[in-house]
């Protein structure tokens, strides 16, 4: 693995309340923790380290590092930050896959669980009438109750939706892409939303 690719890797990072909060670059990590404003985690042990403590730590000959002229250093997978506290002000991104997350995979007409690819999306208030593609209009319907509803609201389909589609509440969560994932990682997340962009 080259030091380009290894110095672009993702680096956890958590709050002073040790809550997960983003992701940054292993050469960004490194930055914060040479300057003071985050310590590296061993994820084994729960150990915080200073910049001198963790270049100070041995690296086994099969893990990947980063290379100075005179240094081998443990890449950090988990960073705490020494002084924010609080939680980004943020809201969970109108997706694909958190609307499916958001319904359960179930048809929010007739209850149906179908499987995602006898879901699609409809919108309750149609596009073509004006209606947004937002949490609040948004829902997943199967195949047969999108085709009973086509271009009307559900109450001129004489249809009715289990519940009222509201956008989820963002969680104190990270959200990043599953495949991406350090297992070093999972200690500190519980639960993830994903960032899939809705087509339009």
């Amino acid at each position: 693995m080259t030091q380009a690719s290894v110095l672009s890797q993702q680096t956890l990072v958590l709050n002073r309340a040790w809550l997960a909060i983003s992701t940054t670059t292993v050469r960004d990590a490194l930055g914060l923790i040479f300057s003071g404003a985050a310590k590296a985690i061993r994820p084994e042990t729960y150990e915080t380290h200073t910049f001198e403590s963790w270049a100070d730590l041995a690296v086994p000959p099969e893990e990947p590092c980063v290379r100075t002229v005179t240094l081998r250093i443990r890449v950090p997978e988990v960073i705490v930050l020494t002084r924010f506290e609080k939680m980004p002000n943020r809201t969970v991104a109108f997706s694909r896959r958190n609307l499916y997350r958001r319904d359960r995979y179930t048809c929010q007409y007739c209850g149906a669980t179908p499987g995602g690819g006898e879901l699609s999306i409809d919108h309750v208030v149609p596009r073509s009438r004006g209606g947004r593609s937002t949490f609040e209009n948004c829902v997943l319907a199967c195949t047969a109750c999108n085709h009973r509803k086509a271009n009307r609201t559900p109450r001129e389909a004489g249809m009715r939706l289990r519940q009222a589609p509201r956008a989820p509440k963002w969680t104190p969560i990270l959200q990043v892409g599953v495949a991406r994932v350090r297992q070093s990682w999972e200690q500190f997340i519980s639960e993830r939303y994903w960032e899939v962009p809705l087509e339009p």
